[in-house]
């Protein structure tokens, strides 16, 4: 699943990583190293411009809220629970199958927080020792440095208790698409912990490869089969993970420390 991630690069530098051609500085956002369940987020998609003459989709920086609604939904209530999809349902499921046909946008990020119980832990939570087992929080992140490139989908919702005019009537918001965690040795794994994303967490963010991103935003490409193409897991050892200070798990905490890797007691308690 992904829960939680990082994003530090301005909107200037995405611009020109993901070939964006229309973007509105109002829209910035100010870099973020715990983006958590319904706060605003950076997001590429390619959509026809509002009230232009030329109806052909725009690549696009938008900013989006994360906890996607369905557009026949009665109310935004559980956007918070509609922050992932699963890729290998992701064309069936009735709350994410027409975004998944035509409404696909890519999630930058640096990369994601993951929590892992440790075995010696989770024993001791099994034998009623302790009433709720420490997690040690482990950041999972390109191994080149490059943007982590999360494969998403979009929605749009009206909300039929304002009138047309009013700057909230329509929310735009979205869904991070998750599959199998790498069972392969992580492309820089640390001295003592986990030695395999599947070790960390069973899934994690479907990160799309620099080569399937215009097939990814085409809202023109439309074939099922072609579609789930795209949602192969990535090359094996693209990644690293490190452990990071608890103080992530607190979403009021945020700075770019929270990246810092942690060398304390935690990481080695727990493998």
């Amino acid at each position: 699943m992904c829960g939680r991630y990082a994003v530090s690069r301005r909107p200037e530098d995405l611009v020109g990583i993901f070939g964006v051609q229309k973007w509105e500085p109002a829209e910035t956002l100010a870099p973020d190293w715990n983006v958590a369940p319904t706060k605003g987020v950076h997001a590429i998609l390619e959509h026809p411009l509002k009230d232009a003459e030329d109806p052909r989709p725009v690549r696009q920086l938008r900013t989006l809220k994360w906890g996607l609604v369905p557009s026949w939904a009665n109310s935004p209530e559980g956007a918070a629970r509609m922050i992932n999809a699963r890729s290998e349902t992701v064309h069936e499921r009735p709350s994410f199958r027409r975004a998944f046909a035509s409404r696909r946008c890519v999630l930058p990020a640096d990369g994601y927080y993951e929590w892992v119980t440790g075995e010696a832990e989770r024993e001791l939570e099994e034998r009623g020792r302790r009433k709720r087992a420490r997690k040690q929080p482990y950041f999972v992140t390109p191994v080149d440095g490059s943007v982590f490139a999360m494969a998403g989908l979009y929605e749009f919702w009206r909300d039929r208790t304002l009138p047309d005019d009013h700057p909230s009537a329509w929310w735009v918001t979205c869904a991070i698409l998750t599959t199998e965690a790498e069972r392969a040795p992580l492309g820089v794994a640390p001295a003592d912990g986990p030695r395999s994303l599947a070790d960390i967490h069973p899934r994690m963010p479907l990160m799309l490869t620099p080569d399937r991103w215009d097939a990814w935003l085409d809202p023109a490409h439309t074939d099922p089969a072609a579609l789930r193409a795209l949602l192969e897991p990535p090359p094996e050892g693209l990644m690293r993970a490190y452990a990071v200070g608890t103080a992530v798990s607190n979403v009021r905490n945020n700075g770019p420390e929270l990246l810092t890797e942690w060398e304390g007691p935690e990481e080695a308690t727990l493998f």
